[in-house]
């Protein structure tokens, strides 16, 4: 399977002024591309694994009988298409409040404003490049912690619920080095809860 790039379902202007549209260009088309490029140029060297869902090469990656060189690609490429295809879906204006997840939300962390502040410390506190989540984990508890660079939630085998790109490639062109600005912003436009 060739994987392409997901089309956002909103203009690269829909975010602002919480996210500038040159920056949602970049990010898509730039960054969201080479991860795929590189994903499919790796799965291209391995047709027996080619055909499976990136969801399931990152649950089974450290059991594949692949080259650990390409282990490692899949894992920043794959994770990257994987994270940011579900960033790009988070952020869509169309979405509306997912009161099953909200329920969830408040019986797990107190309040919705309780787990924005944890996830949100999460988020400030990743040293360098990363990601921060709210997933799923193997008991269905919710959990929220944050990976490096574009380490997906499934390579621990647990189900990605929101997910914030904190590279700074994510931001920078806005906020700078203000990173909890970006993550404040963020908020704005996440929907879903």
């Amino acid at each position: 399977m060739t994987y392409t790039l997901p089309a956002l379902g909103y203009d690269y202007t829909a975010l602002e002024p919480y996210i500038d549209a040159a920056t949602m260009q970049i990010h898509h088309t730039k960054h969201h591309q080479t991860y795929i490029d590189k994903f499919n140029a790796v799965l291209a060297k391995y047709p027996d694994i080619a055909n499976e869902k990136p969801e399931d090469l990152m649950r089974t990656l450290s059991s594949l009988p692949i080259d650990e060189k390409d282990k490692t690609m899949i894992r920043n490429h794959g994770g990257g298409h994987l994270n940011h295809s579900l960033f790009w879906s988070l952020m869509d204006p169309k979405n509306t409040k997912d009161t099953s997840l909200v329920a969830r939300i408040e019986k797990s962390f107190g309040s919705v404003d309780a787990f924005k502040k944890q996830f949100s410390d999460t988020a400030a506190g990743q040293f360098g490049s990363g990601w921060a989540w709210l997933v799923e984990n193997e008991k269905k508890e919710l959990e929220v912690y944050s990976l490096p660079n574009q380490d997906s939630p499934y390579l621990k085998a647990h189900t990605p619920l929101i997910g914030l790109d904190v590279w700074e490639h994510a931001y920078y062109l806005t906020y700078q080095n203000k990173r909890p600005d970006y993550i404040t912003a963020w908020w704005n436009i996440v929907k879903i809860i």
